[in-house]
């Protein structure tokens, strides 16, 4: 009965140790981003599809400017300085745009910012990434970008020691719990 009731314990602190936290973040401006400037000739060149889906609550259409940067934690880093085409209503209210950008290959891509010079504004819903060494990952703005600032998101912290550390801390304590029931049975 003890052993029983001790497994029941561990699986349940394992089951609920293992379930996924959500981050809830909303964009922030970045003062002090820039971008790369680092040469990456020697670099392994790759393809990444973003697709930006434009808020129904924007501008009818922008002619602003539109940037956009995303990278990983390790300083890998996609820039691409202008993505807009007025001549072809980018980034038009309730609409998607989908565009092939060309960087470094990257780990999980954990950083996204975007940059807007102009007067007409712009409101985007959400952007998402995918890449070939990286799963998909989703960016959800649904606010307005102030102009001449990266703003965006960083979860890169949630890729360094701490959250290893974390993992690491509960593992040790699963393998106490499996102990204890070892003993007490």
């Amino acid at each position: 009965m003890m052993k029983a009731a001790c497994l029941v314990v561990l699986f349940a602190f394992i089951s609920v140790s293992a379930q996924p936290r959500s981050i809830i973040q909303n964009p922030q401006p970045n003062p002090n981003f820039t971008v790369n400037s680092t040469n990456h000739q020697n670099a392994q060149t790759c393809s990444f599809t973003v697709e930006i889906t434009t808020s129904c609550s924007s501008v009818q259409y922008t002619r602003d400017a539109i940037s956009i940067s995303f990278g990983d934690a390790y300083g890998n880093q996609v820039y691409a300085p202008r993505i807009d085409d007025p001549s072809t209503r980018t980034f038009e209210q309730c609409s998607g745009d989908t565009f092939e950008l060309y960087g470094p290959c990257t780990y999980q891509i954990c950083y996204l910012y975007l940059y807007r010079s102009g007067y007409d504004g712009w409101k985007p819903e959400r952007v998402d990434v995918y890449g070939y060494n990286t799963r998909a990952v989703s960016f959800y703005y649904d606010v307005w970008i102030p102009g001449n600032i990266w703003y965006g998101f960083d979860y890169c912290s949630s890729y360094s020691a701490g959250s290893h550390n974390q993992i690491g801390s509960m593992t040790i304590l699963s393998c106490l719990i499996f102990l204890l029931c070892i003993i007490l049975v």
